[in-house]
Protein backbone atom coordinates (compact mmCIF):
# COMPACT_ATOMS: atom_id res chain seq x y z
CA UNK A 1 0.00 0.00 0.00
CA UNK A 2 1.36 3.43 -0.96
CA UNK A 3 1.57 6.15 1.58
CA UNK A 4 0.85 9.82 1.18
CA UNK A 5 4.61 10.64 1.26
CA UNK A 6 5.25 8.24 -1.56
CA UNK A 7 2.79 10.09 -3.82
CA UNK A 8 4.41 13.41 -2.94
CA UNK A 9 7.86 12.02 -3.70
CA UNK A 10 6.73 10.67 -7.09
CA UNK A 11 5.08 14.00 -7.95
CA UNK A 12 8.29 15.88 -7.12
CA UNK A 13 10.32 13.46 -9.22
CA UNK A 14 7.95 13.93 -12.15
CA UNK A 15 8.07 17.73 -11.78
CA UNK A 16 11.88 17.75 -11.78
CA UNK A 17 12.02 15.55 -14.86
CA UNK A 18 9.55 17.82 -16.65
CA UNK A 19 11.54 20.89 -15.67
CA UNK A 20 14.78 19.33 -16.94
CA UNK A 21 13.08 18.40 -20.20
CA UNK A 22 11.89 21.98 -20.69
CA UNK A 23 15.35 23.39 -19.95
CA UNK A 24 17.05 20.95 -22.33
CA UNK A 25 14.52 21.73 -25.06
CA UNK A 26 15.10 25.45 -24.61
CA UNK A 27 18.89 25.07 -24.76
CA UNK A 28 18.64 22.88 -27.85
CA UNK A 29 16.37 25.40 -29.58
CA UNK A 30 18.73 28.26 -28.73
CA UNK A 31 21.73 26.40 -30.08
CA UNK A 32 19.94 25.66 -33.36
CA UNK A 33 19.18 29.32 -34.13
CA UNK A 34 21.45 30.71 -36.78
CA UNK A 35 23.03 34.07 -36.24
CA UNK A 36 22.03 36.02 -39.32
CA UNK A 37 24.09 39.05 -38.39
CA UNK A 38 27.37 38.80 -40.21
CA UNK A 39 30.30 40.48 -38.55
CA UNK A 40 32.97 41.75 -40.90
CA UNK A 41 36.29 43.29 -40.05
CA UNK A 42 36.08 47.04 -39.62
CA UNK A 43 38.17 47.54 -42.76
CA UNK A 44 35.43 45.88 -44.83
CA UNK A 45 32.51 47.63 -43.17
CA UNK A 46 33.65 51.16 -43.90
CA UNK A 47 34.20 52.57 -47.32
CA UNK A 48 36.70 55.38 -47.33
CA UNK A 49 35.67 58.45 -49.25
CA UNK A 50 37.61 59.40 -52.37
CA UNK A 51 38.23 62.82 -50.86
CA UNK A 52 39.39 61.44 -47.49
CA UNK A 53 42.13 63.43 -45.85
CA UNK A 54 45.41 61.86 -44.82
CA UNK A 55 45.68 62.39 -41.08
CA UNK A 56 49.47 62.18 -41.28
CA UNK A 57 49.80 65.18 -43.59
CA UNK A 58 46.65 67.25 -42.98
CA UNK A 59 46.87 70.71 -41.50
CA UNK A 60 44.73 71.99 -38.66
CA UNK A 61 42.60 73.86 -41.24
CA UNK A 62 41.91 70.61 -43.11
CA UNK A 63 40.92 68.84 -39.88
CA UNK A 64 38.45 71.62 -39.12
CA UNK A 65 36.53 70.71 -42.29
CA UNK A 66 35.64 67.37 -40.72
CA UNK A 67 32.31 67.14 -38.88
CA UNK A 68 32.46 67.92 -35.15
CA UNK A 69 36.16 68.82 -35.29
CA UNK A 70 36.72 72.35 -34.10
CA UNK A 71 39.80 74.54 -33.92
CA UNK A 72 40.93 73.21 -30.54
CA UNK A 73 40.57 69.54 -31.51
CA UNK A 74 42.22 70.09 -34.89
CA UNK A 75 45.20 71.71 -33.19
CA UNK A 76 45.35 68.86 -30.65
CA UNK A 77 45.55 66.32 -33.51
CA UNK A 78 48.44 68.18 -35.16
CA UNK A 79 50.28 68.54 -31.83
CA UNK A 80 49.78 64.83 -31.06
CA UNK A 81 51.19 63.90 -34.47
CA UNK A 82 54.20 66.17 -33.98
CA UNK A 83 54.87 64.80 -30.50
CA UNK A 84 54.37 61.07 -31.12
CA UNK A 85 54.91 60.70 -34.87
CA UNK A 86 52.65 59.53 -37.66
CA UNK A 87 49.46 57.58 -37.06
CA UNK A 88 49.83 53.95 -38.16
CA UNK A 89 46.08 53.30 -38.20
CA UNK A 90 43.09 55.65 -38.39
CA UNK A 91 41.87 54.23 -35.06
CA UNK A 92 44.90 55.74 -33.33
CA UNK A 93 43.25 59.11 -33.78
CA UNK A 94 41.23 58.22 -30.67
CA UNK A 95 44.42 58.62 -28.63
CA UNK A 96 44.12 62.37 -29.14
CA UNK A 97 42.37 64.15 -26.31
CA UNK A 98 38.95 65.26 -27.52
CA UNK A 99 38.42 62.42 -30.01
CA UNK A 100 35.91 60.03 -28.50
CA UNK A 101 34.78 56.76 -30.02
CA UNK A 102 31.58 58.42 -31.20
CA UNK A 103 33.39 61.34 -32.80
CA UNK A 104 35.85 58.96 -34.47
CA UNK A 105 33.03 56.91 -36.00
CA UNK A 106 31.58 60.10 -37.49
CA UNK A 107 34.81 60.99 -39.30
CA UNK A 108 36.13 57.49 -39.96
CA UNK A 109 35.02 57.34 -43.58
CA UNK A 110 36.51 60.79 -44.23
CA UNK A 111 40.06 60.05 -43.09
CA UNK A 112 42.86 57.78 -44.21
CA UNK A 113 46.44 56.90 -43.31
CA UNK A 114 49.13 56.62 -45.96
Amino acid sequence: MKTHNSNYYNSCKMFIKLLLLIICSFLFACSRQKNTKQILPIENQIQISESAININTASAAEFEKLPRIGTKTAQAIVEHREKFGKFRKPEYLMLVEGISDKRFREVQSLIKVE
